[in-house]
């Protein structure tokens, strides 16, 4: 009795792992439902797609938000009254106003390390070398040795002539609540309080970000070999337009998706997620809203010069495995195959009977 193979279709129900060099399918085939091949009158298919040799990609696409890189809280460094406050969406760079306490204004300096304490003569730190640098960088600390963490005497007389330009008591030194370090410009996202509040020292006062664009996407864990720092990327923007990018992190700690609700209950979408970002190649180029929604398309792994076919060209062959039909000559036979990556609704065949340009048989949906 001749050996028997159901289609696969469209709904091919088998699980794809990723691993490494790919994806593998892992699960055991379906088999059409009641039994019935897919076939035309006289044992073909209803229509055929040919064999192709050349590159397949596994990108895929998964829909993100664009936003601004490295969101954070900006605390008051004082008591008092808030008697104004940068708008939301503006960028602010180095000495520009952040905010203003009491009517003396925070004004933003460059640098890593948070301010924590007042600085002033004899104190030594990565935070003094951060005040030197800036000093210079505003033309106001000529001389200055931005690699020796101490606060001396020229360091003091160039914090006088900064407070000097800006009308400020000339102390000759820098208070917690006068200045706040961050890594570079920042864009103001949200007021955290408004003017006539009280923060508090250690309150909130804005929400700021950095003036990069970016985008951040979820991924599932299981296809996350997907995405790799470094790889490019093609995001379409609100409006239809397009921007080339690469993937800048990826998150190391999956956590479970909570959009249909969590918290304790059974159900709902549990499937482990890994957060990704990424940056573009042109930024000052990308002028859509912040937190518009966005397609990021993933190159993927790419394999060259492979033999492939449509996935819904594949058959479940009722002794195990997979298999194609090919067509030659007005007559169909089945073809076992080995699986390789599925990409762009195409999936690496191998077979010793498989050749490119060959007719198999696909279902005519």
């Amino acid at each position: 009795m001749r050996k028997r193979a159901k289609w696969l279709l469209g709904s091919l129900a088998a699980v794809l792992a990723v691993s490494g060099g790919g994806y593998a399918v892992i699960a055991q085939p379906q088999r059409a439902s009641g039994g019935q091949e897919q076939r035309a009158g006289g044992g073909l298919p209803p229509a055929t797609a040919p064999v192709q040799r050349g590159d397949l990609s596994s990108g895929l696409q998964v829909e993100g938000t664009l936003g601004y890189a490295q969101e954070r809280k900006l605390n008051a460094g004082g008591p008092g009254v808030l008697t104004w406050v940068a708008a939301e969406g503006s960028a602010v760079e180095r000495d520009g106003r952040l905010y203003e306490v009491n009517g003396k204004a925070v004004r933003l300096m460059y640098g890593s390390t948070p301010m924590y304490r007042p600085l002033k003569s004899g104190d030594k730190g990565e935070d003094v070398k951060q005040l030197k640098r800036n000093l210079q960088a505003l033309g106001y600390g000529t001389g200055l040795d931005p690699e020796d963490g101490t606060f001396t005497a020229g360091t003091a007389t160039a914090v006088k002539r900064w407070q000097k330009a800006h009308k400020a008591a000339e102390t000759g030194e820098v208070g917690k609540e006068d200045i706040a370090f961050a890594s570079g410009p920042q864009r103001v996202r949200k007021g955290d309080a408004a003017v006539g509040d009280e923060p508090g020292p250690g309150k909130p006062v804005l929400t700021v970000t950095g003036t990069e664009r970016i985008v951040r996407f979820q991924i599932d864990a299981a296809k996350a070999a997907a995405a790799k720092p470094g790889d490019p990327v093609t995001v379409r923007l609100p409006g239809g337009v397009t921007a080339t990018g690469k993937i800048e992190s990826v998150g190391g700690t999956a956590a479970p998706d909570d959009k249909n609700g969590g918290g304790g209950g059974g159900g709902g979408d549990q499937k482990a997620k890994v957060e990704v970002s990424v940056t573009f190649d042109k930024p000052a180029e990308v002028n859509a809203p912040d937190q518009s929604p966005v397609t990021v398309a993933l190159t993927g792994e790419t394999r060259k010069g492979v033999l492939s076919v449509p996935v819904n060209a594949l058959l479940a062959l009722t002794g195990g495995g997979f298999g194609v039909q090919v067509v030659e000559d007005g007559r169909a036979r089945e073809v076992k195959v080995e699986l390789g990556m599925f990409g762009n609704g195409r999936v690496e065949v191998t077979g010793d009977a498989l050749k490119e340009g060959m007719q198999v048989g696909i279902p005519k949906l």
